[in-house]
């Protein structure tokens, strides 16, 4: 999730948890505590590798928070001296901190929540990692405590409000995507299309669009539906793995890494001496990937290897070039049901 996200969340379910007895001081200490995990992004500048290894890693771990909770309850315990006590405050920061990686795991990207026991992601792939209908209620609540003074009763019940209509827009998309998966394994039923690994994932900023990535021999068939489409019939797309272009490097840490972090939903390209690993597991919204992906792909990773035969990996960020008008118009008629909007 977004910076944002979490700096609400916390500070709101730090006014449940303890708002009654600590005040204000527990939206504050609730939104600090709630950051507290990303701060492993400090870690990894200018090395991809590191990036999608060290971030959402041990610091968003279930062992990091039962570790750090108890930690930070004594220093704050001892900074206040209040009648709230080292109890109170050690179980505050364990539910504070626990829940910044399990809400991170509702996204893609995925949050290694059994560090340093096993390095799986988890990502349940029903959330994009910015969603202001997720968010919006959450900021309201906190808006309206800020506002409150610290002994109104009401500041409790803006905070449960804001909480429980998130929550229940979580429970949604679990919903949609449990539905859309059915269409999606329906559809390809119907077209032939046989795979014992595939996902389905959300499209950015809503709940309504989702997109499933399928694996066969050499490669992936990628789909598209809405819940507001006309039809269930989905037009697959597509792509080659091309995994001969790594089989000699395909044991290197830093190709294992990369394959590791796209969940193994990976397409390679060969441009030059230059090998583009491109990761699928967020799929391709609104690309023409009916020619080669670094055309239209703005974000993949790029393998050389040196002279001494290590294996060096750069992110490449065409970003800057990507209309952003015309990708949020299209993503915005393809939720709606417009299925010409994704087509090339």
């Amino acid at each position: 999730m977004d910076s944002l996200t979490h700096i609400v969340f916390g500070a709101a379910l730090g006014e449940v948890v303890l708002g009654k007895k600590a005040g204000k001081k527990a939206m504050l200490w609730g939104a600090i505590a709630n950051t507290i995990p990303d701060l492993d992004v400090f870690l990894v500048f200018g090395d991809p590798i590191r990036e999608i290894t060290i971030h959402r890693g041990l610091s968003h771990s279930i062992f990091f928070a039962l570790l750090a909770a108890p930690i930070l309850g004594w220093l704050i315990n001892k900074l206040y001296k209040d009648k709230i006590g080292f109890k109170s405050w050690w179980l505050f920061f364990l539910c504070l901190i626990i829940t910044h990686p399990l809400l991170d795991s509702l996204t893609t990207y995925g949050t290694q929540l059994f560090l340093p026991f096993s390095d799986y992601r988890v990502g349940f792939n029903n959330i994009f990692i910015i969603d202001f209908v997720f968010t919006i209620p959450m900021i309201v609540a906190v808006i309206a405590c800020l506002i409150l003074k610290s002994d109104n009763p009401r500041r409790i019940k803006w905070s449960r409000n804001g909480l429980l209509i998130s929550a229940t827009y979580v429970v949604l998309s679990f919903c949609t995507k449990t539905y859309a998966g059915h269409v999606f394994t329906q559809s390809m039923e119907e077209k032939g299309i046989k795979t014992e690994h595939c996902m389905t994932g959300v499209t950015p900023f809503n709940i309504l669009l989702w997109y499933n990535v399928a694996e066969v021999d050499s490669g992936y068939f990628v789909g598209y539906y809405s819940l507001l489409d006309k039809d269930k019939n989905i037009d697959y797309s597509f792509i080659k793995r091309n995994e001969e272009l790594i089989a000699d490097i395909k044991s290197e840490y830093a190709v294992d890494r990369l394959a590791w972090f796209s969940n193994r939903y990976y397409s390679v390209e060969k441009k030059g001496d230059e090998l583009r690993l491109f990761t699928l597991k967020f799929g391709t919204p609104g690309y023409k990937i009916d020619g080669p992906i670094s055309d239209v792909v703005p974000f993949y990773y790029i393998i050389k290897k040196e002279a001494d035969g290590t294996i060096k990996v750069e992110n490449h960020e065409g970003f800057d070039k990507l209309e952003l008008g015309k990708a949020l118009k299209q993503l915005y008629q393809r939720v709606m049901g417009d299925k010409e909007a994704f087509k090339p």
